[in-house]
Formats: C-alpha cells, sequence, structure tokens
C-alpha cells in the first residue's frame, strides 16, 4: 500500500515541472537580485550582497516549510477545487511580471484566486484546462481553501522572519527636512510547494497516469503545487532585525486567526469569502501599523554626533571578520573619537598596520574589536555608511 502512495507521491512532484509558476519563480528572484545590486551600488558604489543572494534564499526554507504544509494538507484531506490552482497561478503570473512584489502575498494571490474560482464555479464558466465544474458549494470546497491560505499567510509570516532578517538591503533616502538616513529594504521572494488534492473529474485531457487517490468514498488528484510568495518592507525608525521578527509574528498571528475562520466557515460555506477580505485587510494593517509606529520614532540610521552608525556591511571584508554587525556605532578608531565618515577613515590612516575599533553594540554596550591591516584594507574595509553632509555622492569606506 505504501508503494502505492510513494508512486502517486512522486508523480505528483513531476507536476511541479509543468507548472509556469515554477520556473517563473526562479526568473522573477534573479531580477530581485540584479535591481538590488544597481540600487546599492548607485547608493555605494559597491553591493551589500552578490545578485545571486536573493535566488539563495527563495528555496531551502520553502522546501521546509512546504513538506509540513503538505503533511497537514494531506492528513487533513484538504481538498480545493482545480479552477483555485489555475487563477491563482494567473493572478501570481501577472503580479510578478509587473513588478509587484509587496502584493505577492498569499493574501492576494491565493485570496483572490478563491474569490474568482467561487464566482467561476457559481456561474458555470468553461474553461481550456477543465471542463465545466459540476461542483457545488455544499461539498465544503471553500472552506479548505481558506484553511490553505492560512497555512500560506503563516509560511510567509515564517519567511519575513526567519528569512527575511537575513541580508536586508541598506540604502539612502533623503527626510523630510532633506537630512540624509538610510534605511533597510526587505524585498524578497520564497518558493513554496505543496502537496494539495484536486476532485477527480476536473481535467478536461484525459491522463491515465496521474496520480489518484480515493478517500471515503470520493477520488482525488494529488499535484505539487509551486506557490510564489513575495515580501516587500521599509524600515527605517527601529533595527530592521526587530521590525522584521515583529512583522513576521503578526502575519503568522493573522494566518492563525484565517485557519479557525476556515474551520468555522464548514458550517457556513458563504462565510469563506468574508474570510479573504478580513486576511486581506488584516495584512495591510500590519504594514500601516509599523509605518505608523516608525512615524513616532526618530530615523535608526542617520549621523549621530557621538560616533558613525553602520548601516551596511560587505560580507565577508574585513569589517565582516572583525564581527561589526549593522546598527552599531563607532565612537573611537585607534583611540581617536570620529563622528563621521571622513574622520572614520583618516583615524584609521593614523595606524597602518593596526586597527582597533571602540563600539557601542545594539544593546548600547561598549566593546573593543581589532586586527591587523593589510594594504588595501583602509579603503576597502566594508562598512556602507551614512554620507557627510558637505561629500557630493556617496561611496563605501
Amino acid at each position: 500500500m505504501w508503494q502505492d502512495w510513494l508512486l502517486e507521491l512522486l508523480k505528483g512532484f513531476g507536476k511541479l515541472f509543468l507548472h509556469p509558476v515554477f520556473y517563473l519563480s526562479f526568473l522573477f528572484a534573479a531580477f530581485l537580485g540584479v535591481n538590488r545590486v544597481k540600487k546599492e551600488r548607485r547608493n555605494f558604489t559597491v553591493r551589500a550582497q552578490n545578485a545571486y543572494f536573493e535566488l539563495k534564499q527563495m528555496l531551502p526554507l520553502g522546501l521546509i516549510v512546504g513538506l509540513c504544509i503538505s503533511i497537514l494538507s494531506i492528513g487533513l484531506v484538504l481538498v480545493v477545487p482545480m479552477e483555485f490552482i489555475i487563477y491563482s497561478g494567473i493572478i501570481t503570473i501577472v503580479l510578478a511580471l509587473i513588478g509587484k512584489t509587496r502584493i505577492l502575498s498569499p493574501v492576494y494571490t491565493a485570496g483572490l484566486g478563491i474569490i474568482v474560482s467561487s464566482v467561476s464555479i457559481f456561474l458555470g464558466w468553461d474553461y481550456f484546462l477543465f471542463s465545466q465544474s459540476n461542483l457545488q458549494s455544499s461539498e465544503y470546497i471553500f472552506p479548505t481553501a481558506i484553511i490553505l491560505l492560512g497555512f500560506l499567510i503563516i509560511s510567509e509570516g515564517i519567511f519575513v522572519r526567519g528569512n527575511g532578517v537575513k541580508g536586508t538591503s541598506p540604502r539612502l533616502r533623503k527626510s523630510k527636512r532633506g537630512q540624509v538616513i538610510g534605511v533597510h529594504l526587505l524585498e524578497r521572494a520564497w518558493i513554496l510547494p505543496v502537496f494539495l488534492f484536486v476532485p477527480s473529474g476536473i481535467l478536461s485531457i484525459p491522463l491515465e497516469w496521474w496520480p489518484m487517490f480515493t478517500v471515503g468514498n470520493q477520488t482525488y488528484s494529488l499535484i505539487l503545487v509551486p506557490f510564489l510568495i513575495g515580501s516587500k518592507m521599509e524600515v527605517q525608525g527601529e533595527h530592521p532585525f526587530w521590525a522584521l521578527r515583529n512583522v513576521g509574528r503578526n502575519i503568522i498571528i493573522l494566518g492563525s486567526i484565517v485557519i479557525v475562520g476556515g474551520a468555522a466557515s464548514y458550517f457556513f460555506p458563504v462565510a469563506s469569502i468574508g474570510l479573504v477580505l478580513v486576511a486581506i485587510i488584516g495584512r495591510e494593517w500590519i504594514i500601516i501599523k509599523q509605518r505608523n509606529k516608525e512615524k513616532n520614532q526618530s530615523f535608526y540610521f542617520s549621523r549621530k554626533n557621538n560616533g558613525v552608525v553602520i548601516l551596511g556591511i560587505v560580507p565577508d571584508s574585513p569589517a565582516d571578520k572583525m564581527g561589526l554587525r549593522i546598527g552599531e556605532m563607532i565612537s573611537k578608531v585607534n583611540s581617536i573619537p570620529v563622528h563621521d565618515k571622513n574622520q572614520l577613515y583618516k583615524a584609521l590612516q593614523k595606524n597602518s598596520a593596526h586597527c582597533k575599533l571602540e563600539v557601542f553594540d545594539n544593546d548600547g554596550e561598549i566593546r573593543f574589536v581589532q586586527r591587523a591591516l593589510f594594504e588595501g584594507d583602509h579603503h576597502e574595509l566594508g562598512l556602507l555608511l551614512i554620507p557627510d553632509e558637505k561629500v557630493h555622492g556617496n561611496e563605501a569606506v
């Protein structure tokens, strides 16, 4: 028996490579990486991460989370209409092609897919890939899609909280008063492959090799569907690590609420559409809440009177090897107080063989870091800093 399940799972896995979203996800991540590098070079003349960073981040965590959701989906027999899979894919493709990373959140892609597929089923539309649907709302197809939506929202929260905090992109902005400040931008996409059940008989093309399962008196097909999940958020009022951790937690809470609502909608199937609207409003509220919170805070990355704030660090650079971190403030270099980038550069030249830094960490505690300097290190420490006001153009120390 288990051999049959394994065979059908492998067949379902093969469907992943027939889905256009699977290939589009890699192209979209590559686009984000190239676009980020261009903007970082424009601000600092160097990039913080290489252009492949987004590609490397999109799959590992997605495979783990996708496996967990697949186990839950199969165990709970979450059956979704084929219309939902197709419409969600179409919406994802359109949003990705126009570069709308923020609304690649599942509340929009999967949420709108639920709404459109619901309308299509009730109106009995015909489609290219499947014949006219004979599904009825009494079959509880839509509550299962809402529960799946909740799982996808939780996945977004996990991605933002667990992976989004890694390698946020430093940028330079001008405040309303014309002051140059630093911000950190999260703009990333993840691919989430999930095994899903769809009712048999939906596909118009007879495919004998398509995996089929019988649960009770119903027969279902099992396919592996790739969901492209994107998130975009700019942080200026607090450390990006804590801001994204907080936003990710709120997204996970929202997904949990949607799951509970989806379970309750088994008794009131019509409420499923309302839950999609609740998810969209809730996701927007999380964004607005974070923005309003930052409006009441001073700029986290700005020029300070008692030191130089680290806006970014180039990986594998001398600064990275010294253990310096984003958000820390360098107050002294070789026992010389520094207040801007120019002073830091001059203080480094005082000792051509050794560098000793006095640093305030993100908890406000003083620590000392030091290392030997080699030829060129003065110019390539790998620190991305707020430029001096009187200096035209931006560059990295």
